[in-house]
């Protein structure tokens, strides 16, 4: 019955889960595909990781090119769909409008196949089903906080590397006024002899 029951729960979620980072060059675009079939649902979810201002565009189409989703200038963004045809979607990340910087983008895709419901599905089944998209979804918030964590901890140290050298240069121009200081008020109160 436990093997039954485990068969059953991997054939009906039959999730499939890819989380990648991706550098993405100046002017440079990257495109990948997932064959699916009517039904199957689907969801990407990107966020811009550094680089540049932090922005992306992305476009996902349909079979026969047919634009599903397109974003422009984005630092982060979800998309979910369900699948109204059998065929290849692809789902691309753009860094043309970029001239200088280069990007790091990291992204999931996660779906699930589509098995139908014939109203016999045990209840204990369509627990797993939702434990299951539960837990995508919160494995899909600790990667996008694990991401913000990564960008706050790059911000924070710049800003104190820019405070440490700010204080440096602050101390050398303490040290040069207050030797200037010396050596004019010395030259102020010396006395000059007239011969």
């Amino acid at each position: 019955m436990r093997w039954t029951l485990a068969a059953l729960v991997l054939a009906a979620c039959a999730l499939a889960v890819h989380a990648h980072t991706i550098d993405l060059d100046a002017g440079a675009k990257e495109c990948f595909f997932e064959d699916l079939h009517t039904e199957d649902k689907m969801t990407v979810t990107y966020q811009v990781a550094g680089g540049g201002h932090l922005d992306i565009d992305f476009t996902l189409t349909g079979p026969g090119n047919r634009v599903m989703n397109e974003q422009r200038k984005k630092d982060t963004g979800t998309y979910s769909f369900t699948a109204d045809n059998d065929g290849r979607y692809s789902y691309c990340f753009s860094n043309e409008m970029s001239t200088v910087s280069g990007k790091t983008v990291s992204f999931n895709v996660h779906g699930v196949m589509y098995v139908e419901d014939d109203g016999h599905t045990a209840p204990i089944e369509r627990e797993i089903r939702q434990l299951s998209a539960a837990l995508e979804a919160v494995k899909d918030e600790q990667e996008y906080i694990v991401v913000r964590e990564r960008l706050h901890r790059d911000t924070a140290e710049s800003t104190n590397d820019r405070v440490k050298y700010w204080s440096i240069v602050q101390t050398v121009m303490l040290f040069a006024v207050c030797g200037w200081q010396i050596f004019y008020l010395k030259r102020f109160f010396e006395v000059k002899r007239v011969v």
